[in-house]
């Protein structure tokens, strides 16, 4: 009787299902943080308010540098490297690597917050020249962003765990654990009467949610078995090692926000051009978090294990796979952003201290968002094709060349069309990083799409030309056939009107939408639903290994 090789006797766990764990969870979180996001656009406004402006620097600023440390360089070269250690040293050697690596980015990000809020006035003169001018804008963004800046120490524990869990083949916690930052802040937001109150509060919300959630994913990694203990930070050789892969990554992640540092100047000479951004952006973040970083989390450990296998045919259908399903659920997406904008803006925000002007301003900024969310989402998804393989360094090439593109064309754009050329010249440069990424996946051999999978990418995108023609018509005659067919409809909160015409058409075109979408989807046979439910299954039992371990499954920890 043959005995399959150690690496075989683990069941493969579907990409799908775990993105579909992820998803599930991110949802929620993202339906919360829309939530947020009404009572943020009710309370604190736009262009009507400083506040508005100054909320939006508080939370982009610490967002900075954790992309740059937390869930950027440090955890791509973290999770391949606990992986593999986990497959070849077992879970004691991993844990105290985790808690070495830990050690260090926690400390890391400590100091940079302590430096951070020492100098902030000096820091908010150089990424918000335009504020200089508003003294109270200037003094609330300075005060606010000190609060929240502590946040992104939390942020890099939460993600580096994170890390650990999702090696382990734990995704629930890890991606519910947002949900705390949005009804933390909802709590201190609500009772607020003025917007300046409402963006101080917000920021204490901020700090106290990034507290809760390191608490929470230090229970669930504990809870898991690992023992990753906190420690004084200590260079051991196996943390160099994760620094020197981890630099290239950096660099990448810095040259990126290199163009978030000249978006910051150029928003900042138009008042209420951060926040019209920042609410165009939460938008095509939902696709992106919902597919982009889902898939992308459960593709990388999955990927890791292929490659220090040597399972090329294992990791070319983790990769067809993954693209066709973000694909079929990412396209409809960004053709719903770019043909009905306003609508959807109007729709959603336009209430309170955000009024008409700022969602007509928030939907041209949106539009250009909506061309480029495909290219973000398969960003995110064809990076682990790199980090699985512990190449840090093209990731970084591709982004320096897309952010000198992205600067050259975000400040061509921005003199031609307006801020709105800030979202255009983002949208393309992404989709530069992706041609980058497809040639070079190829040109080496790792990765060429199936024939199988190019065939239903192409359906899914028919199926969402289809809709987006027709949620473009339902924009195009809101005003005169639409949304008139919903007018006497209301439904009030404490006596008041909460949704109105607006919101109802809104949501009826968008669950039509949606309909008409699913429909042609699977009448084309882009998507089969025997498939959708084979790969949400577990899988068959698993093997006991060499050692008569039998490997864990998924967790609902």
């Amino acid at each position: 009787m043959t005995v399959p090789p150690a690496d075989t006797a683990k069941p493969r766990q579907s990409v799908i299902r775990s993105s579909m764990i992820y998803s599930g969870l991110t949802l929620v979180s993202r339906f919360m943080g829309f939530l947020r996001d009404l009572v943020v656009g009710y309370k604190i406004g736009a262009s009507a308010s400083a506040a508005g402006d100054a909320y939006n620097t508080a939370l982009a600023f610490p967002n900075l540098f954790r992309r740059i440390f937390a869930e950027g360089a440090f955890a791509a070269a973290f999770v391949p490297a606990y992986s593999k250690s986990l497959e070849a040293n077992g879970e004691e050697v991993a844990d105290k690597l985790a808690a070495d690596a830990m050690a260090t980015l926690a400390a890391a990000t400590i100091g940079i917050t302590l430096i951070a809020d020492l100098a902030m006035p000096w820091v908010m003169m150089a990424i918000n020249p335009g504020y200089v001018h508003d003294k109270v804008k200037f003094e609330l963004a300075v005060t606010v962003t000190r609060w929240s800046m502590p946040y992104l120490p939390c942020m890099a524990i939460v993600a580096h765990l994170s890390g650990v869990l999702n090696a382990r083949g734990r995704f629930i916690l890890s991606a519910a654990a947002p949900t705390l930052l949005n009804l933390m802040m909802l709590a201190f937001i609500l009772p607020q009467q003025t917007s300046r109150d409402a963006a101080l509060w917000a920021s204490y919300g901020t700090l106290a949610a990034g507290v809760a959630q390191a608490g929470l994913l230090t229970w669930g990694v504990r809870k898991s078995g690992a023992q990753v203990h906190w420690r004084l930070p200590t260079l051991t050789p196996e943390v160099k090692e994760l620094i020197k892969l981890a630099i290239p990554g950096a660099i990448a992640a810095s040259a990126t926000q290199i163009n978030i540092f000249i978006s910051g100047i150029l928003a900042s000479q138009v008042n209420g051009a951060r926040s019209w951004l920042a609410t165009a952006d939460r938008l095509y973040q939902l696709p992106l978090g919902l597919v982009g970083v889902a898939i992308g989390v459960a593709l990388l450990p999955r990927l890791s294990r292929a490659v220090h296998a040597g399972d090329k045919q294992g990791g070319q259908d983790a990769l067809d796979e993954a693209l066709t399903f973000a694909m079929a659920l990412t396209l409809p997406a960004a053709v719903a952003l770019f043909a009905m904008p306003m609508y959807l803006i109007d729709g959603l925000y336009t209430r309170g201290e955000f009024h008409t002007f700022d969602a007509q301003q928030t939907a041209n900024a949106l539009f250009f968002y909506g061309l480029g969310t495909p290219a973000f989402v398969l960003t995110r998804i064809l990076a682990p094709a790199f980090f699985a393989r512990q190449d840090t360094a093209s990731p970084m090439r591709f982004a320096l060349i897309s952010v000198a593109v992205n600067i050259a064309a975000g400040l061509a754009l921005f003199y031609w069309i307006g801020f709105q050329g800030i979202a255009a010249g983002t949208a393309i440069a992404s989709w530069l990083t992706v041609v980058q990424m497809l040639a070079a996946l190829a040109r080496r051999g790792e990765f060429k799409l199936g024939a199988q999978a190019a065939s239903r990418i192409l359906r899914v995108a028919l199926a969402s030309a289809v809709m987006g023609a027709a949620l473009y018509a339902a924009q195009y005659f809101r005003f005169d056939y639409v949304q008139p067919l919903f007018d006497g409809f209301s439904i009030g909160f404490g006596g008041h009107k909460a949704i109105g015409p607006k919101e109802i058409s809104l949501g009826v075109v968008s669950m039509l939408g949606g309909g008409l979408y699913l429909a042609l989807l699977f009448g084309t046979g882009a998507v089969k639903l025997s498939e959708l439910k084979a790969a949400m299954k577990r899988g068959p039992k698993p093997v006991e290994d060499a050692m008569g371990k039998t490997p864990a499954g998924p967790d609902l920890l």
